[in-house]
């Protein structure tokens, strides 16, 4: 780790972390926290992913969409309106909008093969946006002059690296620049998370093998046809597996190339003090342990 004690993390003239776990407890709350102190650069894993590597599969996807309606079909085609997504740290919907949730099409589904592919094209942005860090660590000190970085990443991170392998170039590369912080939540919080997600069911992205073994039980067990399935319902009725799925998956990351702190100490941070303190603590545990 680039901060072997406490000390030397309080001693740091810049220090660099990044957080990793399920969405919904606490990554960009505590971003923002530390971003609003003044001295520390965000840099978001969704945002660059929807700004840089799929701002125009984003856009084309929702030309399709006013195409189908003729009134805007002439617009577009005589160059009237333009058609782009306004993505923003607080706002990501357009990413996950275009991720989709595979069914029925009436319903709002998409064929699986489409959602394979955008499920490849995801994670392939996801993994370049992670491999950018390094450079916007460079980026946020050379020209904004911030002195400390943030990397915020997506809960999907695990599905892409393989925490056991020493050689895993994603790992490799984000351990060598920050230090990897898993925030790492309780059962009830697990359950809270399983209730919101019940209540507004978002897009994920999975891991290719997981993604097939959950679609292949999901149809035999509703015996019902591919192109039948309620989109919603299939995504809520994976999700509590998915995050059965992740849990092994961050605690490996945390114990070969982090440190893991609980949600409930990071919902304690009001300062980027207290944040401090907490990663001094939590780097004094590990060592002692």
């Amino acid at each position: 780790m680039i901060y072997d004690s406490a000390q030397s993390w309080r001693d740091a003239p810049q220090k660099r972390v990044l957080f990793f776990g399920m969405s919904g407890l606490g990554k960009t709350h505590v971003s923002q926290i530390l971003r609003d102190q003044g001295d520390w650069f965000h840099y978001s894993i969704d945002y660059r992913i929807g700004t840089r590597y799929l701002g125009e599969e984003i856009a084309d996807n929702a030309k399709r969409e006013a195409m189908k309606n003729p009134y805007l079909r002439e617009l577009l085609m005589s160059d009237s309106i333009y058609i782009a997504s306004n993505i923003t740290f607080a706002n990501l919907k357009p990413v996950s909008m275009w991720l989709g949730k595979p069914g029925d099409v009436a319903e709002g589904g998409l064929p699986f093969p489409e959602y394979q592919r955008r499920q490849d094209l995801f994670r392939r942005a996801e993994e370049a946006a992670l491999l950018d860090t390094t450079s916007f660590i460079e980026r946020a000190e050379s020209i904004y002059g911030y002195p400390h970085f943030i990397c915020d990443t997506g809960g999907s991170i695990c599905e892409w690296v393989d925490p056991e392998n020493p050689d895993d170039p994603i790992l490799k590369a984000l351990s060598a620049s920050t230090l990897m912080i898993w925030i790492k939540g309780t059962e009830d919080h697990t359950a809270e998370l399983i209730r919101r997600f019940d209540r507004a069911p978002k897009p994920m992205a999975y891991q290719p093998a997981f993604l097939a073994r959950a679609w292949a039980d999901y149809l035999v067990e509703k015996d019902i046809a591919a192109d039948k399935v309620n989109p919603d319902d299939f995504i809520r009725w994976t999700y509590a597996k998915a995050l059965a799925h992740r849990q092994p998956l961050y605690a490996a990351m945390a114990r070969h190339w982090g440190v893991t702190v609980t949600a409930q100490q990071i919902a304690d941070v009001r300062s980027a003090a207290d944040f401090d303190d907490l990663i001094a603590a939590t780097l004094d545990g590990r060592m002692r342990g």
